[in-house]
């Protein structure tokens, strides 16, 4: 029986709720409300509550027929998975270039600290870099740094 009369009341109050709003003022010059004015009265119909509506989807506005849940599912996890693949290979580049950055400024020290730098030629012997050679290289090594290395 409480549920029954609970129900009843839950429903009256919520038919009140979805009707229309209306301000006026009466004879006394009180500003009053309600979803019927009294007769003769000018009332201001007040903003009601707004109709239920459902957001157009895209399908909607392209013309294309809209997705069933499964195929819009389906769409989402492969936008997904797009998305991940290119982060991925951000992440990678982003790393590769901070590798990169990291070996061209060693580079670059050891080449701006003046020890003698040398390298092994097609005989297997050591050959060291003159003066001339080391500035081309530490060239090379300047432009690698500003290549691989933001600021």
């Amino acid at each position: 029986m409480g549920r029954i009369l609970l129900f009843a009341v839950a429903t009256a109050l919520s038919a009140g709720v979805a009707a229309q709003t209306y301000k006026w003022i009466d004879k006394d010059g009180k500003v009053r409300y309600g979803d019927q004015p009294p007769p003769g009265v000018k009332a201001t119909p007040l903003k009601g509550p707004p109709p239920p509506a459902s957001p157009p989807s895209a399908a909607s506005k392209s013309g294309e027929k809209p997705l069933t849940p499964e195929a819009a599912f389906q769409k989402r996890q492969q936008e997904r998975a797009e998305a991940d693949k290119k982060s991925a290979k951000a992440n990678t580049d982003d790393e590769t270039k901070r590798i990169n950055c990291q070996q061209a400024q060693a580079s670059l020290r050891t080449l701006q600290s003046g020890q003698r730098i040398s390298s092994t030629n097609e005989a297997g012997e050591r050959v060291y870099l003159n003066d001339d050679e080391r500035d081309r290289e530490q060239v090379r090594v300047q432009q690698s740094v500003r290549e691989w290395c933001p600021r």
